[in-house]
């Protein structure tokens, strides 16, 4: 009896230590499931795009085909204006030029007849003389008119001083002598009058 009694008492606390290292498994393997539930269950599945029906490819491709044909179209009509309004412009400019060249080719066919002329010194200067106002009533139709110089108030608007001269019959800051004639389209300057302005001590003094 005193045998047996021992061998039951070396049996119960082995028997505890199986139970509690089970326990321990337990709860570890609860441990690691755990966050795989929660990270499972934490996700959220994205939905797939919705396919887009052949009709529907068919209808966008149709589309752009148009826009892309309407573009090409449009891009040729813009280049073909520009090169019709370059051209326009170009022969604008040509009748333009040809219009005062047809007005001037009497004034040539004169200094041509001048040059072949035998005559006098004198007869020669009449007929450059006549040739010159022939040239001035030319420039007279295209509305050119010479700017007024020797006698006038200095303007740098229409005279270009290339220097002074002491004038004593002249009023101070007038235009004594002019060098090379001006001119004006209408109201526009087409070049200014190179003049010399007169400088009166005397009205300074005064």
């Amino acid at each position: 009896m005193p045998n047996h009694e021992t061998e039951l008492t070396l049996v119960e606390p082995a028997e505890a230590q199986a139970g509690a290292v089970a326990e321990d498994r337990a709860n570890a393997s609860d441990q690691r499931t755990e966050p795989a539930e929660a990270k499972v269950t934490g996700e959220v599945p994205e939905s797939p795009a919705e396919p887009v029906s052949r009709a529907e490819f068919d209808k966008l491709k149709v589309e752009r085909d148009q826009l892309l044909d309407r573009l090409a179209r449009l891009q040729a009509e813009f280049e073909n204006a520009r090169k019709r309004a370059e051209r326009e412009r170009v022969e604008f400019r040509d009748y333009a030029t040809g219009s005062v060249v047809e007005q001037f080719l009497p004034v040539l066919d004169n200094f041509e007849l001048a040059l072949k002329s035998s005559g006098s010194a004198a007869q020669l200067r009449h007929g450059v003389e006549l040739i010159v106002k022939q040239m001035e009533e030319t420039l007279g139709k295209m509305q050119v008119s010479p700017i007024a110089a020797i006698g006038e108030a200095f303007d740098p608007r229409f005279h270009e001083a290339l220097g002074s001269v002491d004038r004593d019959d002249l009023p101070d800051q007038s235009v004594a002598e002019e060098i090379r004639r001006g001119y004006r389209l209408r109201e526009r300057l087409l070049r200014p009058a190179l003049v010399r302005v007169a400088h009166n001590s005397k009205q300074k003094s005064e």
